[in-house]
């Protein structure tokens, strides 16, 4: 098999704007739009976004087109060693920011809805409380909201947990600059080193004479191995302030000198969060009701880990209409 063969990211799309190494993409309708407004989904840093897209029957953002509803998405791009000063505040006041003043023109609108995966809908939090007046509603998904849950595997990992600071990211920046993705996946991978680093291997003999699910775990191999570098003072500060500090829901978060307090977020929400998430832990998803000022808040679950959100038939088959039945309630 050819490693042409093994293809992510399968529905067209064109670029509607680039800054630096950000590039905004607009995915090409579908069919007529049945809502008006459009949504932008905000992915991780840590991660392509082409996982929202992985392939034909499992994509989260076909089966929206499908719907009816206009889809952009945030391409973070790769960071170079020229990107290692940028900040939280450049990526919320400068690259998202600029993204959705690009969605509002170019649908003559003055709100659009966010939809925020992971880091990225932590960032949408942040976003939606320094500009509440530019987002209609907003979704976040596996979106880690209190840092400092028991038991969680990167909670552990960044010190959050232990009353001490395991990770000393000032001497890991300081000393690498850019933190290299494959320095980041591989603590991903020793999270769970059994099921991570060698079932899945071991599994993959069951399946080696069939070609239709070993494409799949092909493309899965080929998403999660393709982790971009962090720029290193913007994930200096994650760590530090979001994993290590807690702030964001203590209200002491800082970006360009605005201070963020989720209480300046009253749009309606909906929070979709992953039973078995071994990264984001539920209860840190589910803490964002406590800290929020939406009087409007729905959650919704699925059974499965924090990948399956993504990859997942069944959840394929059920989160679109989701969060397509809830925005159309909301128009």
């Amino acid at each position: 098999m050819r490693e042409q063969d093994i293809q992510i990211g399968v529905t067209p799309k064109e670029e509607v704007y680039r800054e630096d190494k950000v590039v905004l993409y607009r995915f090409e309708p579908q069919v007529e739009h049945l809502l008006n407004i459009p949504i932008l989904i905000v992915f991780a840093l840590v991660n392509r976004p082409d996982i929202v897209d992985l392939q034909e029957g499992r994509s989260l953002v076909a089966n929206l087109l499908k719907l009816g509803i206009d889809v952009y998405v945030i391409d973070w791009g790769y960071p170079s060693r020229g990107d290692r000063w940028l900040t939280i505040d450049d990526y919320i006041n400068g690259y998202i920011n600029n993204c959705v003043d690009v969605v509002r023109k170019q649908n003559n609108l003055d709100q659009i809805n966010l939809l925020g995966i992971c880091q990225g809908g932590t960032f949408s939090l942040c976003y939606s409380s320094l500009y509440p007046e530019k987002v209609k509603n907003l979704i976040v998904m596996v979106t880690p909201v209190d840092f400092h849950v028991n038991e969680g595997l990167l909670n552990v990992w960044s010190g959050s947990t232990l009353g001490s600071q395991a990770l000393d990211v000032d001497l890991i920046v300081d000393t690498l600059g850019n933190i290299p993705g494959s320095l980041l996946n591989f603590t991903f991978i020793m999270l769970k080193p059994f099921g991570l680093g060698v079932k899945k291997y071991v599994d993959l003999l069951e399946i080696i004479d069939c070609e239709d699910k070993l494409l799949n775990f092909l493309r899965m191999e080929k998403w999660i191995f393709d982790s971009p570098d962090q720029a290193g003072e913007a994930f200096r500060q994650f760590i530090k302030d979001f994993y290590q500090g807690n702030k964001l829901i203590k209200g002491e978060i800082e970006i360009g000198k605005k201070r963020v307090d989720l209480k300046n977020i009253h749009m309606p929400i909906l929070n979709i969060y992953a039973e078995q998430d071994h990264l984001v832990l539920p209860a840190s998803s589910l803490a964002l009701e406590k800290y929020i000022a939406s009087v409007d808040y729905t959650v919704r679950s699925f059974p499965v880990g924090h990948i399956g959100m993504y990859v997942s038939n069944k959840v394929q088959q059920n989160l679109p209409p989701t969060i397509v039945d809830w925005l159309k309630a909301r128009t």
